[in-house]
């Protein structure tokens, strides 16, 4: 017994390891430049924002300008692309040879040359 909860917390101890360091592929996660964080002040700063440092509507003012600039972002998306949207916001652009007749090989070769 006693060897089967030392196994058991070896085991545990080598594989916390793994798990603390897994890491998604997400947009979110990825670091930002200074670039993107001053396009983003300026969008702001568009929409009406004025940053200042005793700002006593902080939150509500920032929060404003954002809400104001993702409505302009949906705006524009959907004037870029009126109607090619599909349900869940899935791009309609792609195109599909699904039920397309199959054409035979001229070449002479059988199908599995090369495999």
């Amino acid at each position: 017994m006693k060897a089967l909860v030392s196994t058991l917390l070896v085991a545990c101890a080598l594989a916390a390891p793994a798990a603390a360091f897994a890491q998604t592929a997400n947009p979110a996660n990825t670091p930002v430049t200074r670039a993107q964080v001053v396009a983003d002040l300026t969008r702001l700063e568009q929409a009406g924002y004025r940053p200042v440092a005793n700002d006593l509507n902080y939150p509500d003012d920032i929060q404003h300008a954002e809400a104001i600039v993702a409505q302009q972002q949906a705006q524009k998306t959907q004037q870029a692309a009126p109607g090619s949207t599909a349900v869940g916001g899935v791009a309609m652009t792609g195109s599909s040879d699904a039920g397309a007749p199959v054409v035979a090989s001229v070449s002479g070769r059988s199908i599995y040359a090369g495999h």
